[in-house]
């Protein structure tokens, strides 16, 4: 089994929910038209990122209810950023995935906050997710600054996964995590490597874009330039991981009793 998955590059609308989820339920049309049987969208893009007042408001709604409907609607497993509200207060910087029936497959914290942006907004989630599998096709999911960190990812290719995915809002001057460190996740790992960033500006962020699907070899299968709006699409197969793992044994010749 593969599976097709389409990410969208796209600035959104800061603020605007219903502007945002009708652009997701747009790129969902487009996807499955193209073939895909997931869509993927930037770091909380159901609300905007770079935003402050109303978020706590916005993740008062319910949004998976709301990305669910689209995903049910359209027939295509979607992944969401979005904010959600924490039980003791405050707010995540999370993703939901939901399949093509509208079900709830899981939900994701981001973990790892970047600066005092990230910080100034949410609370940061406790656990890395447990993969789940999608048409025979093992997934593990991680949020912007999150796969930075090398462990990260790692602990997903070590519970066996064939994608890392990665909803993103990298911003200038960080250009070089797109064009650089994440064919290298993908190579180190053995994994494929699905980065969903934005493009375009939300405040005083000027985003990267540079969205990227790289193969567990490093090889982009699929890239979106900087300011360029519109969906990728890559096939992620199982097959792909497995013989690089092979041709790349840095899983099988770790030793983990030095490090």
């Amino acid at each position: 089994m593969t599976l097709t998955i389409a990410g969208l590059q796209h600035a959104g609308v800061p603020g605007d929910v219903d502007a945002n989820l009708a652009i997701i339920e747009q790129a969902a049309r487009d996807a499955l038209e193209r073939g895909a049987s997931m869509l993927v969208t930037p770091e909380m893009f159901v609300t905007g990122y770079n935003i402050t007042g109303s978020l706590d408001e916005l993740a008062a709604l319910d949004l998976p209810a709301r990305v669910a409907d689209i995903a049910r609607s359209v027939g295509i497993a979607i992944v969401a950023g979005l904010p959600l509200p924490r039980e003791s207060g405050g707010i995540y910087n999370a993703l939901v995935v939901v399949d093509s029936h509208g079900i709830e497959l899981t939900r994701y914290r981001k973990t790892h906050l970047f600066a005092d942006l990230d910080r100034s907004l949410f609370s940061a989630g406790n656990d890395l997710p447990e993969p789940i599998d999608i048409d025979g096709v093992r997934l593990s999911f991680l949020i912007c600054y999150d796969v930075e960190f090398p462990e990260t990812v790692r602990a997903a290719a070590l519970a066996g996964v064939d994608a890392v995915i990665v909803p993103t809002a990298q911003m200038e001057p960080f250009a070089h995590i797109a064009e650089q460190l994440i064919p290298v996740r993908a190579w180190e790992n053995q994994v494929h490597v699905v980065y969903v960033n934005r493009c375009g500006a939300e405040g005083d962020l000027r985003y990267v874009g540079r969205s990227s699907i790289v193969a567990p070899s490093g090889e982009r299968l699929a890239l979106l330039g900087e300011a360029e709006s519109g969906l990728m699409v890559a096939t992620i197969d199982p097959d792909a991981t497995a013989r690089a793992r092979i041709a790349n044994p840095y899983l099988a010749d770790r030793r983990p009793e030095l490090y």
